[in-house]
């Protein structure tokens, strides 16, 4: 069904947090994840013709760009795709707040499956287990020859993509070029994403994370779900039927933050917090060991004095900054007072001090105002003192913000496994096997 052909509604959040804390608590969520989970890693689009990794695909000439996932054409070349391979290749990211939050719905029991259009391994990081994850669109975990299907070792084809060197069947009968598990064009899904799908069906909550739901059949399984299960999406925009159910929470941004504002309802922040520490990378598995130590010895009493201590420091701040400023002012009117003194009372010219430029003047009095606390590029007005000379009341100076950064399409992200998340293409074009 789609979107602006039914009646949008949508559940607080708090709603889901009650249910989860408060009904069960559920032991049967199903989580499904799409590229949305894994930018901020860092792990770059594939679509966007501004990207790094869509540049170095275009210098190797590709008639277009999902060729790199067609067979017909990495039998031809595989070149492009090993090319892609070592830019995408796990061990370069780590992952997300998102990715955290799954594998702490595994460590709590109440994660039942994970079906994910992500070939990054992410999740398998965070610490989801094997058993609970099912890549609808393949990944990097194994590799095989694409002629006789047998499995190649791991630490081969790692050299094989480090050096962007494609390689083949290790059968001297076969010879037939090797690549990752990752599904193309032309190649049906798993047959595990047939064998789970009735998970969904089962699931006593659903969440969804940045996914277009754009790709069949991996599109069709939030409409398996019973509709009297809550159905939750974190997504920048509103995607399949997301709306149209009486139990449907839809939270819009960034799903870190959405992860986040769920994970402090139901009071999991800390564990949340601490376990994206260990499992985000070298640096951050650092600073949760440095954090865990210094929370160990850190009283409630000793906490509290440094929050007292931290608002003492930022009200003597202000009143520092309000006594500069004061002492400034005074110092420039004591300076144009003396020059009155010594000029003389006939001269119709206006006082001005023996060096610098001359003084602004406040819009309201002919008082100097210290022109150093005047931003480079504002206009200064010097008013006009008599009637003949200004006949209309001067016009308020404007100090405008700098210009926002310009706006990024948000929805121009990878589902990076992704030659099938391609959005005008039928699903007959992309999967050999229907979902029903």
């Amino acid at each position: 069904m789609g979107q602006g052909h039914f009646q949008q509604t949508s559940l607080p959040l708090e709603e889901i947090v009650s249910y989860i804390l408060h009904s069960g608590p559920p032991s049967k969520i199903v989580v499904l994840t799409g590229a949305g989970v894994s930018t901020a890693s860092g792990i770059p689009d594939f679509r966007s013709p501004t990207t790094g990794l869509y540049a170095n695909l275009a210098r190797l000439n590709l008639p277009y760009p999902e060729a790199v996932f067609t067979l017909d054409y990495f039998r031809s070349n595989p070149l492009p795709f090993y090319t892609l391979a070592k830019e995408l290749y796990p061990g370069k990211y780590y992952p997300t707040i998102s990715h955290a939050f799954i594998a702490l719905l595994h460590e709590k029991g109440l994660l039942e499956m994970l079906f994910t259009q992500n070939i990054d391994c992410l999740d398998r990081m965070a610490g989801v287990p094997d058993h609970k994850i099912v890549e609808a669109h393949g990944s990097f975990k194994g590799q095989r020859c694409i002629e006789c299907q047998k499995e190649f070792p791991e630490k081969l084809m790692l050299e094989a993509v480090e050096s962007s060197t494609p390689v083949r069947c290790l059968d001297e009968n076969c010879g037939g070029l090797v690549k990752p598990d990752i599904v193309f064009f032309g190649e049906g899904l798993p047959e595990v994403f047939f064998q789970k799908k009735d998970l969904v069906e089962k699931a006593d909550l659903l969440i969804v994370m940045g996914t277009s739901l754009e790709v069949a059949p991996f599109s069709m399984l939030p409409e398996l779900v019973r509709s009297t299960v809550p159905r939750v999406l974190f997504n920048r925009e509103r995607v399949g039927s997301f709306g149209s159910c009486e139990y449907d929470c839809v939270v819009l941004g960034d799903c870190d933050n959405g992860v986040r504002k769920l994970a402090e309802g139901l009071g999991w922040t800390e564990e949340l917090e601490e376990l994206f520490l260990k499992v985000g990378g070298k640096i951050a598995a650092g600073e949760a060991a440095r954090l865990k130590e210094t929370r160990s010895k850190v009283t409630n009493d000793e906490i509290l004095e440094a929050q007292i201590n931290k608002i003492s420091a930022d009200v003597d701040s202000a009143l520092k900054i309000s006594q500069s400023h004061t002492e400034k002012v005074k110092a420039e009117l004591e300076k144009y007072a003396a020059n009155d003194k010594s000029t003389p009372s006939s001269s119709s010219t206006t006082p001005r001090p023996s060096s610098g430029p001359p003084p602004a003047y406040s819009a309201h009095e002919n008082v100097p105002v210290a022109t150093e606390d005047i931003p480079e590029k504002a206009t200064v007005v010097k008013l006009v003192l008599t009637e003949e000379e200004a006949p209309a009341p001067a016009e308020r100076v404007s100090f405008e913000a700098p210009a926002s950064a310009p706006n990024i399409n948000q929805t121009a992200i990878l589902d990076i496994t992704l030659p099938h998340n391609k959005p005008n293409s039928s699903s007959n074009d992309k999967l050999a096997n229907p979902l029903i």
